[in-house]
């Protein structure tokens, strides 16, 4: 039975449900058929070379000269008064970042079955658009994670002193677990994805990337290269999320330059979508 055949029906919404979730499933594990891929791949890859040699010498060039000198400038770790900070910092942390955006998904689902015609399909336009963001996130979270108990390092003043190179690899504890950020990961992944996705809001989502980093120096939680690293893997992840979406038609064009461009939501294309059982 398709999914568009039970819509408003009691008996057929939970088998809806599933077919949606099933198919969404299906659309983001299916083979690249994009015929420009390629060209996106070649970019790709020269931008993250790009991006990863900077980075790189930006985080060594800090741990060396700036990270020790920039945490003894930062007011003492618990003070009352940073309390605005300690809130804002929040809407960077993962947990929260990647619930909320589970629950929008969970949202769009239990939806889509009880819409139709070109309604259901922005609904489900959305969906995969949502659907992008949380794996542009949840793919440099994790990496981060895993850098995280490899890499071992000291967060600062952990150990008595500021010292940019207390490192304890497989430590796999907190106050080991400062390199990189998983604040900043979350935060220019989510500033990447939605920038992506919503050009116009490019200006917002690079001050809130930006503050959240700041967020993380002010409260002692990490330092200076932490944050860079944390920006970097975060915009390489979301930003390998994106080709992957766009080699398979999802959400996004690929221009004939190799150039990952949103896809404009149209409504002709959107009336098709909505008479096929499509998934968010």
């Amino acid at each position: 039975m398709s999914v568009q055949a039970g819509i408003g029906s009691s008996r057929n919404y939970i088998p809806d449900v599933f077919a949606l979730l099933r198919l969404a499933v299906a659309q983001f594990f299916r083979p690249p058929s994009n015929p420009r891929r390629h060209e996106a791949a070649r970019r790709l890859l020269r931008q993250v070379v790009l991006l990863t040699g900077i980075g790189a010498v930006v985080v060594i060039a800090l741990m060396f000269a700036f990270d020790a000198f920039e945490i003894g400038l930062m007011p003492k770790r618990g003070s009352p008064d940073l309390w605005p900070v300690r809130i804002l910092t929040d809407f960077a942390k993962d947990a929260f970042v990647l619930g909320l955006l589970a629950g929008m998904l969970l949202i769009v689902a239990l939806m889509a079955p009880r819409w139709q015609g070109p309604q259901r399909a922005r609904l489900l336009a959305f969906g995969t658009r949502l659907q992008f963001v949380f794996f542009a996130v949840l793919t440099p979270v994790l990496a981060g994670e895993l850098i995280k108990f490899v890499v071992g390092r000291g967060r600062p003043f952990v150990g008595g002193s500021a010292n940019a190179f207390n490192f304890e690899p497989f430590n796999g504890t907190e106050a080991h677990f400062s390199f990189p950020s998983a604040h900043a990961i979350t935060g220019f992944a989510l500033a990447f994805a939605v920038a992506a996705l919503w050009p116009r809001a490019r200006g917002v989502m690079i001050v809130y990337a930006l503050a959240i980093a700041a967020s993380r120096l002010v409260l002692l939680a990490h330092h200076p290269s932490d944050v860079v690293a944390g920006a970097l893997i975060g915009v390489i992840g979301a930003m390998a999320v994106r080709y992957w979406f766009a080699a398979r038609r999802l959400g996004f064009v690929i221009r004939g330059n190799g150039e990952i461009a949103p896809l404009t939501g149209r409504l002709p294309r959107l009336k098709r979508v909505a008479r096929t059982p499509s998934a968010p």
